[in-house]
């Protein structure tokens, strides 16, 4: 299926790093040119652009990259998170995101999953862990079939950023379809 096919799932891929380089975010703008059968996947927001979560600001009129995120998420038949862990949990600005989403319903029973990057398949269960508890408030579908491990080295990312791993690139392909399988 091609980016235009009316029938294809549209994904939405966030990157909880904020970091130039990141290996997070370069699995989410990979997975956004790879032709995965079935599925348009669009790249969600710059993290650093949301402004700090205030319950007093979650009112209309949000702020303008508050409703671009939601819009985005609201848009999407599913999403796919790409999260570091920071002190055993999730990065503040990631968390941030997640926050902004706590208010909205635009997530509730969406098909959701992650993507660990980390070379050590021990690191980022704490953040993984802490996600899968905010998913599950804002009770969205975690697919557990498309939760999964998919080691990116720094050296597998390329000048223009994007992982250059053909075992990766399959692991990514492969999580975006297990995801987009999900009823």
């Amino acid at each position: 299926m091609t980016h235009d096919d009316p029938a294809a799932r549209r994904v939405l891929v966030i990157s909880g790093s904020t970091r130039h380089g990141s290996t997070n975010t370069a699995l989410c703008r990979t997975a956004a040119v790879l032709p995965i059968d079935g599925a348009v996947v669009e790249l969600g927001p710059d993290l650093a652009s949301l402004p700090h979560f205030d319950p007093d600001d979650d009112r209309d009129p949000l702020p303008a990259t508050v409703q671009a995120l939601r819009a985005a998420v609201a848009g999407a038949d599913a999403v796919l998170f790409c999260t570091p862990e920071y002190a055993g949990t999730l990065p503040g600005s990631f968390k941030n995101l997640l926050d902004w989403l706590v208010g909205g319903v635009e997530i509730n029973g969406k098909p959701a999953a992650w993507v660990n990057v980390a070379l050590d398949p021990a690191r980022g269960q704490g953040a993984h862990a802490t996600l899968a508890t905010v998913l599950g408030y804002v009770q969205a579908h975690v697919v557990a079939d498309a939760c999964r491990h998919v080691p990116v080295g720094r050296d597998q990312v390329t000048a223009d950023g994007l992982v250059a791993d053909a075992g990766a690139r399959a692991g990514i392909a492969s999580a975006v379809r297990s995801l987009v399988a999900a009823p």
